[in-house]
């Protein structure tokens, strides 16, 4: 298969990976090196709120993916060519690898400090607690965590399950739910917003491969080193990765054979047209 490169789908992909990464892992520095935020649900609307700026930004450069994981599951399901995947994969992880170096640009001073005053030191396990405002861990500055790998796998797989199916269902198809194409970013970014509240507290909601790979690499360059791979075992691949990539398969799948078999039958019957 020829690869080839399309400029647009690149920067597009590139500038609203960039937005996604700037105001996400910002909204974790400010909630951890400045107590900027009470809860989850701040930080969570204000991730889901990049989301929809980004769409809104340059959906007419590329179709706004974002997310290698969702890339991967529209060339799966055919719903773009094979041949624009490496375009979008390369603006992803340059856009989220120019996002969290910016973050870090931003808030070196802050995390120095809250490192300095909670005597964490930069490569330890203990710096765990700010290497996550970069990448996302189901563990904690102690090592331990909440939740084992395999259920760690299981609700990344899940979280991006929902969002591929969510995305799938409020932009594609015929039926009375699905808001229009104006609207339709809000809606998303309200569906990421509340995926991260629901999954958030177990691993941090990844759901991204070049969300947590990319600020990862800047995070291990930046004197995090093997803290920033801590994942018990490693498994941050299986867990960040594997997961969301296969999520997002299955999703489409279900959408196609279940969701959209179910949409065009009730087309038939009109009830895309309000009738009874």
């Amino acid at each position: 298969m020829q690869v080839s490169f399309y400029k647009q789908d690149f920067i597009g992909e590139l500038i609203g990976t960039f937005m996604l990464i700037v105001f996400g892992c910002g909204a974790i520095a400010v909630a951890t090196t400045l107590n900027g935020y009470e809860g989850i649900f701040q930080v969570a609307m204000i991730w889901g709120l990049s989301v929809t700026l980004g769409i809104y930004t340059v959906r007419h450069l590329s179709c706004a993916h974002f997310n290698p994981a969702i890339t991967l599951a529209m060339a799966f399901s055919r719903r773009m060519s094979w041949k624009k995947v490496p375009s979008y994969f390369l603006g992803q992880f340059m856009g989220a690898f120019l996002g969290a170096l910016m973050v870090y640009i931003l808030f070196s001073a802050p995390i120095a400090d809250y490192e300095s005053k909670h005597n964490i030191v930069r490569g330890s396990i203990e710096s765990v607690k700010t290497a996550r405002i970069f990448s996302a861990f189901y563990i904690y500055g102690d090592g331990t965590s909440v939740i084992t790998l395999s259920a760690a796998m299981i609700t990344e797989l899940f979280g991006t399950f929902m969002l591929m199916l969510l995305v799938l269902a409020l932009t594609e198809g015929c039926h009375v739910g699905r808001p229009g194409n104006n609207l339709s970013p809000i809606i998303i970014g309200l569906v990421v917003a509340s995926i991260i509240c629901l999954v958030g507290p177990l691993t941090q909601a990844g759901l991204n491969p070049a969300r947590d790979l990319a600020p990862r690499l800047v995070i291990w360059i930046m004197g995090w080193g093997e803290a920033s791979m801590q994942s018990i075992n490693g498994g941050f691949l299986l867990v960040y990765t594997f997961s969301p990539i296969l999520g997002a398969a299955v999703a489409t799948v279900f959408y196609d054979k279940v969701l959209k078999m179910s949409m065009t039958e009730a087309s038939s019957s009109c009830i895309c047209k309000g009738e009874d």
